[in-house]
């Protein structure tokens, strides 16, 4: 899986623990072809989902000065993700970014600027300032 799939996944998961993904009394085979690829993008569990809110709980839970409003590394902490250089980068390729890899505090600055532009685009709700 993807790193941005797994962090859509793990911020899904925290946001609605206790809600079972909805089923069809009598699936149609159509309806089940069609709906699939729609199943695999963040879009559809993201929607409604309050990023900042399921973030801070998160941070509060690990016990961690973590700043995830402004911090890639601390936001991946706070999701329990590989928040290595490495892992760092394969996100970014994942999320095309084209400046110098090696470059770590502007590549950084970049993937949480983009990641939070991303969430929102796939339905998660943020604050203004976060996805600007």
């Amino acid at each position: 899986m993807s790193i941005f799939g797994d962090i859509v996944n793990k911020l899904f998961g925290k946001a609605k623990p206790s809600e079972p993904a909805p089923a069809e009394p009598t699936p149609d085979p159509v309806a089940t072809q069609a709906a699939t690829p729609a199943a695999q993008p963040a879009p559809a569990p993201l929607a409604d989902v309050d990023i900042a809110a399921v973030m801070d709980q998160l941070v509060s839970e690990s016990g961690q000065t973590l700043n995830w409003r402004t911090s890639i590394v601390d936001t991946m902490k706070a999701l329990g993700i590989d928040s290595s250089l490495a892992h760092r980068k394969e996100l970014a390729g994942e999320l095309k970014y084209t400046g110098d890899t090696n470059d770590s505090a502007t590549m950084n600055i970049w993937l949480h600027k983009q990641l939070m532009q991303a969430l929102a685009a796939n339905g998660g709700k943020l604050p203004a300032d976060l996805t600007q």
